[in-house]
């Protein structure tokens, strides 16, 4: 269809004032958060599950493919229109609908920032668990797309642990109910199925998640060492001792530099590595906890541990890990950021093994991650502009995620496939893997019109 009558059309749906169209638009919203660009037809600002539901309707009858879109966050290239199409931006629809108290419930639309959420329920007492670094601007509905994760899915699960139902406009813009307050509902789990599907089954409108009364008590510690090994080895050894703290997150060096030179968290910049503990519960028994991983800590070799002695230090802490890739921005212009998980077991060996990596690369990486499940970030420094060390950035990425997936591990944790990572998918699964999961795309939307060009590559012959 001629793009001046697609946007004409498209007007009547959503109003003038909420379509986007000027090449300036177009090129504002045609990346995200990854290294990939593409240029959309035009971006629009549903405002119901009506709109949303007509929108699509009409993408299904003229074959244009339509991408959900909230903050750009996405790391992967989930949101880039790789075929152009219509960018249904979600900033209209950002509203707490329910916060049932009772019940341990809550209702949002998709394009509630997450941190939103957590500020209203802590006048209740409750919390949100699911905690993405980018909380402060990440949407519901990217959580939902990506199944994001953060620091405290060691304990607590990642979001498809906590979402319960769903409202979604399917691909040819029918609106179904899929789970709800209730658990264990009969009949197929499509909640499961579609959190984490990377918007290319349906389009979430409004999300039903578990909510949670805040912890009695937290205690948040820091241990410093000589060597990022030593660093790695003590989270194994926290979790072998049965214990399982709702956090541990490691910064390495080059980390620790770009985080102290931008909100100074206080952490020592002679260090090779520090390991980020916290544990939350009952009062009772907390302290004797928390002397207990100091001394696995020290056992393995901690030069140091220290513990937060009011919120204003551990508020301190978190600010160091929550701004760690903001920071690491201030020493080159771009990054890329990997995402594979590993077993713990074997974190020493594939953080000496992605040192590896840097060094036949000539390429600078910096890491920092959700040590207690595996979940390696390395950050890949580099400037775009070179068009060579850009062709690098691409090699070393590709053979982090082999690492990963050769020590037993998986390609993603929880920033998705997207656009980055689909011919790694061959690193997991096998080609029959593949088929099978585009069977189940091909069932929800044979037209391919949600998000198309994600996730799944082309079975190999």
């Amino acid at each position: 269809m001629e793009r001046e009558r697609m946007v004409e059309e498209l007007s009547k749906i959503v109003g003038k004032e909420n379509v986007l169209s000027s090449e300036t638009d177009l090129f504002l919203y045609g990346y995200d958060a990854s290294l990939f660009k593409a240029k959309p037809d035009c971006i629009l600002f549903p405002g119901s599950t009506e709109e949303v539901s007509q929108i699509v309707k009409f993408c299904h009858r003229e074959h244009i493919p339509v991408i959900a879109r909230g903050s750009g966050t996405n790391l992967s290239g989930g949101t880039i229109p790789t075929r152009g199409g219509i960018i249904l931006h979600f900033s209209r629809m950002n509203k707490i609908l329910e916060i049932d108290i009772e019940n341990q419930r809550a209702v949002v639309e998709p394009g509630l920032f997450t941190l939103a959420l957590k500020n209203q329920l802590a006048r209740y007492g409750f919390v949100y668990q699911p905690d993405p670094a980018s909380e402060k601007v990440s949407t519901f509905g990217g959580n939902f797309a990506e199944n994001s994760g953060g620091p405290h899915c060691l304990k607590y699960g990642v979001t498809t642990n906590h979402i319960l139902g769903a409202e979604v406009v399917l691909p040819d813009g029918e609106v179904i109910q899929v789970g709800g307050k209730a658990l264990d509902n009969p009949g197929y789990d499509l909640t499961g199925l579609l959190v984490g599907s990377e918007g290319t089954l349906g389009i979430a409108t409004q999300l039903t998640l578990r909510i949670m009364p805040k912890s009695e008590a937290v205690k948040t510690m820091l241990a410093i060492y000589n060597s990022l090994e030593d660093a790695g080895r003590t989270v194994s050894a926290i979790i072998a001792d049965g214990i399982v703290p709702a956090t541990l997150e490691i910064l390495d060096k080059l980390t620790i530099k770009a985080v102290e030179e931008s909100v100074h968290a206080g952490f020592p910049l002679d260090a090779e590595a520090v390991l980020l503990i916290e544990i939350d519960g009952l009062k009772d028994g907390m302290e004797r906890l928390a002397e207990r991983i100091m001394e696995i800590c020290r056992k393995n070799n901690a030069r140091e541990v220290k513990s937060a002695k009011t919120e204003a230090e551990r508020t301190q802490l978190w600010a160091g890990r929550k701004g760690a890739f903001g920071a690491l921005s201030r020493l080159r212009p771009n990054y890329l950021v990997c995402d594979g998980t590993v077993p713990r077991t074997k974190l020493p060996e594939v953080l000496v093994q992605v040192m590896e990596v840097s060094k036949k690369y000539g390429l600078t990486i910096a890491n920092v991650f959700h040590a207690g499940d595996g979940n390696l970030h390395p950050l890949i420094l580099f400037d775009e502009r070179d068009e060579e060390e850009l062709r690098k950035v691409h090699l070393a990425g590709s053979e982090i995620m082999k690492l990963c997936a050769d020590a037993g591990g998986t390609i993603s944790g929880e920033h998705g496939i997207g656009t980055e990572k689909m011919k790694e998918m061959f690193f997991i699964f096998s080609p029959q893997d593949i088929a099978a999961m585009r069977k189940v795309k091909k069932a929800f939307d044979p037209e391919d019109i949600c998000n198309p060009g994600k996730i799944l590559p082309e079975v190999q012959a």
